[in-house]
């Protein structure tokens, strides 16, 4: 792509702007959540080496699809001569500037962009709410007594409407400081369990099978990225320029994150093997101090991430859907009421799908599949279709590849994740819960499956 006069890293006009450390810790909270304690059970399906090998391959294709965007929704502000262009937006450019069966479609596509970020980060939502009130009921069981999920899950979302107020991702950035202290410090006691009583590594399987990997990439594409947050950040920075390159905060974040999911893939399921269950923190003993520290901590932790992963859904919705092109004389008041609606939606969703482990399967595999491969591939099509696709037109070879592969994840992360949601609420699946002891105060085992 070409770099004409015109900068729109420099004509960019931020009111609360974030500093590079801001936007690092805001990036490393995104992507540091519960998709990280899942990676045991990805790990699962995929066995110790192939879990290794496929978590590293997949980064390093996310992260790609990743930079891809960002530059093309920069290339995209640069030919309009604009500060800056939404995905959507480039999206409508690109395709408006692309073949003549595109520019009929550009809107269309568009407003998908829109609608796959918006839900993308709704699904992210509900799975925090449901990660929250899990652990807290494993908790509140052993010290007093068996209530049911939908009970914590109700309780959590009543807490989180004065989080769910704060509007500037600037003043979020505490929040996501103290998250990732309270993430880490759970992180560094769940290890005190995990090697402890380690068996011998040959009793897990290496290599896990073929029919079983789309689940473990679901999980996977969960933990390892969050695009709409990765945009907000980038669109909220000082100095956009330093969020991607080689030693990008992007890329250094990702080396983070990378190394921990697979710290955690591989120390999880070789502890707990065949009994890990769909987050780790599941597994660990009840009856601990250090194990309830953790939880309380990580729970916490991942409560406080709430507002940065619902910031995009909102946002999506009062820009482009509510005050596009209308003038209201307090659009402070309807994006509060908007707000209030979407944590109500997400609770009540939780509670009708309150399993952990297809929920984040089926939002990892479909959303990311478009949004990371297949969108950003369309782009950059359509922005070189007027000028060259390089040699041999290899750009034009390698975005094909990467449609073909971002299709190939969503059609089967769509069939297995839909399998796994009805096997799980089928009626013969409905009776999964088994409280033995109550009057001891022993562990539900509450099958997340």
């Amino acid at each position: 792509m070409d770099n004409g006069p015109y900068n729109p890293y420099a004509n960019r006009d931020v009111q609360v702007p974030l500093t590079n450390l801001e936007a690092f810790f805001s990036l490393l909270k995104c992507i540091v959540g519960t998709g990280i304690l899942a990676m045991p059970k990805a790990f699962y399906y995929a066995g110790i080496l192939g879990g290794i090998m496929l978590t590293i391959l997949s980064t390093i294709v996310l992260m790609y699809g990743m930079h891809l965007l960002i530059k093309c929704m920069v290339e995209s502000a640069r030919q309009q001569e604009i500060p800056y262009c939404t995905y959507s937006e480039s999206m409508v450019y690109a395709f408006s500037v692309g073949p003549n069966w595109c520019k009929h479609c550009s809107r269309g596509f568009g407003f998908m962009v829109d609608l796959v970020l918006a839900l993308s980060h709704y699904g992210v939502a509900v799975v925090y709410i449901l990660f929250v009130a899990k652990n807290v009921q494993q908790l509140i069981h052993y010290h007093f007594s068996y209530y049911s999920l939908e009970i914590f899950v109700a309780v959590v979302g009543i807490l989180l409407l004065p989080l769910f107020m704060v509007r500037q991702l600037k003043y979020l950035v505490p929040l996501n400081v103290l998250s990732n202290v309270l993430m880490y410090m759970g992180f560094l006691l769940i290890f005190y369990y995990l090697f402890r009583g380690l068996p011998s590594m040959s009793d897990r399987k290496m290599i896990g099978a073929f029919d079983e990997l789309l689940e473990f990439f679901g999980i996977v594409f969960f933990a390892v990225t969050s695009v709409g947050v990765m945009l907000a950040i980038e669109s909220k920075m000082a100095t956009p320029e330093k969020y991607i390159g080689c030693f990008g905060i992007l890329n250094i974040a990702a080396v983070i994150v990378v190394f921990s999911n697979l710290l955690f893939g591989v120390l999880g399921f070789w502890r707990y093997g065949d009994e890990i269950r769909s987050s780790v923190t599941l597994n660990l003993p009840s009856d601990t101090v250090v194990s309830q520290i953790s939880k309380i901590s990580i729970a916490l932790g991942v409560f406080m991430t709430y507002p940065l992963s619902g910031y995009v859904t909102i946002d999506i919705i009062i820009r482009e859907w509510v005050l596009k092109g209308r003038s209201y004389p307090h659009p402070h008041m309807i994006e509060y009421i908007v707000r209030v609606l979407f944590v109500f939606l997400s609770t009540i969703n939780a509670m009708a799908f309150p399993k952990l482990s297809p929920l984040v399967a089926l939002v990892g595999s479909v959303t990311i599949s478009v949004l990371n491969l297949i969108f950003p591939a369309f782009i950059e099509m359509s922005l070189l279709y007027s000028n060259s696709y390089g040699r041999l037109k290899w750009i034009l070879v390698k975005d094909i590849l990467l449609v073909i592969l971002g299709f190939s994840i969503l059609v089967h992360g769509l069939y297995s994740g839909t399998r796994t949601m009805l096997r799980t609420y089928h009626p013969d699946y409905q009776d999964n819960q088994k409280c033995l002891n109550v009057s001891t105060k022993s562990t539900c085992q509450i099958d997340d499956l």
